[in-house]
């Protein structure tokens, strides 16, 4: 009898949990048709009023979505990422980037790397002032971290932002293929600051077999996305004259390399990247799935994933360690600015690029967010893991407020913003 009661009791919750997983998606769809009407109003971008109302309807203000929900929806966020990753990595196209390849791969390594050096570099000598609460032997280790994050870009702000306006041309190109750029080399980055703080912390014994991990992680990475798209490809080329179908397999493949590169620890945004990169090199009709995106799947995925960043947000940390938040703000748009305009320079590239391009790489969220949290799973960081995901979530409310301003602005500078379809 109690076993009879104890298994209805959890049908019972099961189907109340699905309900309000269900009632709180309706909520978020309701209130964001609204905000994109209010946005529109108000002159404002929809990104920037999906980021307000996931804000406002979140924990820290009216509670109308709750904590739990919020630790539950890791799929919808993977699966925003997996589209956008790949969307993003389909901009480094040979023909469209073969005069400048070189610009962009210069000029992306230098922003990564002085954004790095800046960041890591201020909270190494400021560690004392800031208040973080760790010990002495911990600087190095922090700095490294914070160094490693900081040098990702949120692709979908910059992705969000040239879609609304409609950007088409040169720069708005150039700036896609630096931000697929700049992830990539962020990710290699951060695994290798894992891998060298591991060594620090003794939780390895060879530090020289752990740096050769990460490489095989990453030629994995690789493969696989590169597998994925072949694949995708061979599929497409049996569904000859069928768009619809080609889309629903080409989408089917990017969230299976993703989840197979996340369930065999890999890095699945890198792998969604590759992957991205090789279909639209090898497929005549990629463009297809763009399309897709862009009629069906744009605004859905745009508003689950800002609305949905913006609850993650924590304002009693943001006001308790204004210092912190300053500072890696300060010093990360500092590192990208001056990054991009050394490496412009360098590399004779417009002077558009040389004086804007770094200003449009200042929106950081999910990507950044997506790496703080793995720190959660990784031996030796559980007492920082917390509060260095705190900082980046409490930055995140300032890059992605003023992020898609900043971005805008640039577009519109450079002449490609109201493109016609």
């Amino acid at each position: 009898m109690l076993n009879i009661v104890y298994y209805s009791l959890n049908i019972y919750f099961g189907v109340m949990n699905r309900m309000q997983t269900l009632f709180y998606i309706g909520i978020i769809f309701v209130l964001g048709a609204f905000m994109k009407w209010i946005s529109s109003k108000l002159g404002i971008l929809n990104v920037v009023g999906y980021l307000i109302l996931g804000f406002i309807i979140g924990p820290e203000v009216l509670g109308l979505i709750s904590y739990k929900f919020i630790e539950e929806t890791h799929i919808i966020t993977d699966l925003s990422l997996s589209l956008i990753a790949v969307l993003v990595g389909a901009n480094l196209r040979y023909n469209i980037i073969k005069e400048v390849w070189g610009q962009i791969a210069f000029i992306s390594l230098l922003e990564t790397m002085f954004t790095f050096l800046l960041v890591g570099g201020s909270f190494y000598l400021f560690f004392d002032f800031l208040g973080l609460g760790f010990a002495e032997e911990q600087r190095l280790t922090i700095a490294l971290l914070f160094g490693g994050l900081a040098a990702a870009t949120a692709p979908a702000t910059i992705l969000a932002v040239i879609h609304e306006l409609r950007a088409k041309g040169g720069f708005s190109s150039f700036l896609l293929s630096v931000v697929a750029a700049d992830n990539a080399l962020a990710l290699i980055f951060f695994s290798f600051v894992i891998t060298a703080t591991r060594a620090m912390m003794g939780t390895h014994g060879c530090s020289l077999m752990t740096f050769i991990s990460v490489f095989w992680v990453i030629l994995l990475s690789v493969a696989l996305g590169i597998v994925g798209a072949l694949i995708s490809e061979f599929i497409d080329r049996i569904f000859i004259n069928r768009p619809t179908i080609k889309t629903t397999s080409t989408l089917g493949m990017i969230f299976i390399v993703y989840g197979l590169s996340d369930s065999w620890g890999l890095e699945p945004l890198f792998s969604s990247l590759v992957m991205g990169v090789v279909m639209a090199n090898i497929s005549n009709e990629f463009f297809l799935v763009k399309e897709e995106f862009d009629h069906h799947l744009k605004d859905i995925i745009f508003l689950l994933f800002f609305t949905l960043s913006a609850m993650h947000l924590n304002i009693s940390f943001l006001l308790s360690m204004p210092l912190v938040v300053l500072m890696y703000v300060f010093f990360r748009i500092l590192g990208k600015i001056g990054g991009v305009w050394v490496g412009a320079k360098l590399s004779k590239a417009t002077l558009h690029i040389r004086n804007y391009l770094g200003l449009a790489l200042f929106p950081q969220a999910g990507i950044a967010i997506g790496l703080a949290l793995s720190l959660n799973n990784e031996v030796g960081f559980e007492v920082m893991a917390p509060i260095i995901l705190n900082v980046i979530i409490a930055t995140t409310m300032v890059h992605e407020l003023l992020g898609p301003l900043f971005t805008t602005y640039v577009i519109k500078r450079s002449g490609e913003a109201g493109a016609k379809d």
